[in-house]
């Protein structure tokens, strides 16, 4: 379903499951950043309605999920450490930049609503390893719910992205973006963060 063309090392797993409370305070910092991302898109593009709606709500379920697993690992005893970068998305980031038929306001609108997705994408089935594969069934259970909403938001933001595209080959895009996303990952799986 989620159209990703290589999957997660497998040996991630296990550095997940050793670094628990480094994964969940990445994890934390992901919804913050999530979060932050729907109030960027409110605040460049109010001229679409649903768009508009649809990222307030994704907002609010952003911070909803930040509040959830900071809970979690306070639960836990543990402690939410300081954020840190996130190679990946800077990867992705820098990808989508450096395509010069992308500069159109169109072609800019389209690449906001393509790293949304493919980060979205990336973490929903990271979040599945995660419910698969820890030991503790509550931690597996808690991922296994996140793993929903980041589905449901891969979905919208590719939506929009065909929705307000104006002519642009959303799909080529979407196909080349998931073809360099694919040899991005042979470089990641063995970092103790949500995208390493």
């Amino acid at each position: 379903m989620l159209g990703l063309k290589m999957a997660t090392d497998p040996r991630w797993k296990d550095v997940a499951e050793k670094n628990i409370e480094e994964i969940l305070t990445d994890h934390a910092y992901c919804e913050q950043k999530a979060a932050s991302n729907a109030i960027s898109i409110i605040v460049q593009y109010p001229m679409y309605p649903d768009l508009v709606k649809a990222m307030t709500d994704i907002c609010l379920e952003e911070m909803e999920h930040f509040n959830m697993v900071h809970e979690k690992i306070l639960a836990l005893g543990l402690k939410l450490g300081f954020e840190r970068k996130d190679p990946y998305v800077n990867d992705i980031s820098k990808y989508l930049r450096r395509n010069k038929t992308n500069s159109s306001p169109e072609g800019l609108f389209v690449n906001k609503m393509l790293f949304a997705a493919i980060i979205e994408a990336r973490s929903c089935e990271r979040f599945k390893l995660l419910s698969e594969s820890l030991t503790s069934e509550e931690l597996r259970l808690f991922y296994r719910s996140l793993m929903e909403s980041e589905a449901r938001h891969y979905t919208t933001f590719l939506g929009f992205a065909r929705k307000y595209s104006h002519g642009i080959d959303v799909d080529q895009r979407w196909d080349d973006l998931l073809e360099f996303e694919a040899t991005l990952m042979k470089s990641y799986g063995n970092d103790h963060t949500i995208h390493g």
